[in-house]
């Protein structure tokens, strides 16, 4: 009976802790560091370099870089609007209508936030290309936004014809006409 009161052994090895295994054993693998295991040895014996801060001209160009990239931005979306716009076909729907709304609002806010996109770009080094970036990322959004009339031309919004602004000009008469039946 003293047997069955021995508690069983998951519960011992539950209570003490395992046996740390040496490091020796294993080698580093390739590209490891030291710096992370806080031994002082290795870290005075590794033969990489300390790595320099960068110069001015060179985070100037780094800046202009990332500028470019967020200039360019709005044409990555382009394709992507195109297809859904012209997915969503021409009749007046809820779908086709958050589609103009949104291809309006997003060039038109991007314009409003044009310094804000780019004052964490803004140094001395990088004012006058600065310039330019921001002139090409607002050509970007008026392409954005020539894409939104585009859409409110083809669903028949715009008012291109001289019957939509003379009161005395007819409306032109649809060659054909379809009615669903019920």
């Amino acid at each position: 009976m003293s047997e069955d009161l021995a508690p069983p052994r998951w519960a011992v090895e539950l209570n003490s802790p395992p046996v740390p295994r040496t490091k020796a054993t294993i080698p580093d693998p390739p590209g490891y560091t030291a710096a992370s295991s806080g031994n002082k040895k290795q870290i005075a014996s590794s033969k990489t370099p300390a790595r320099t801060a960068p110069t001015t001209e060179e985070m100037d160009t780094l800046k202009l870089k990332k500028a470019w990239e967020v200039a360019l931005a709005p044409v990555k979306q382009l394709p992507m609007t195109a297809i859904m716009m012209y997915m969503s076909g021409n009749s007046l729907q809820i779908f086709s209508i958050m589609m103009v709304v949104m291809a309006f609002k997003n060039p038109i806010m991007g314009l409003v936030a044009t310094n804000q996109a780019f004052e964490k770009f803004d140094s001395d080094g990088t004012r006058a290309a600065l310039l330019g970036v921001k002139a090409v990322y607002v050509a970007m959004q008026v392409l954005a936004l020539a894409l939104g009339v585009w859409k409110v031309n083809g669903m028949g919004l715009l008012p291109t014809t001289r019957s939509d602004w003379l009161a005395w000009e007819t409306a032109r008469d649809a060659i054909e006409t379809a009615i669903p039946a019920f």
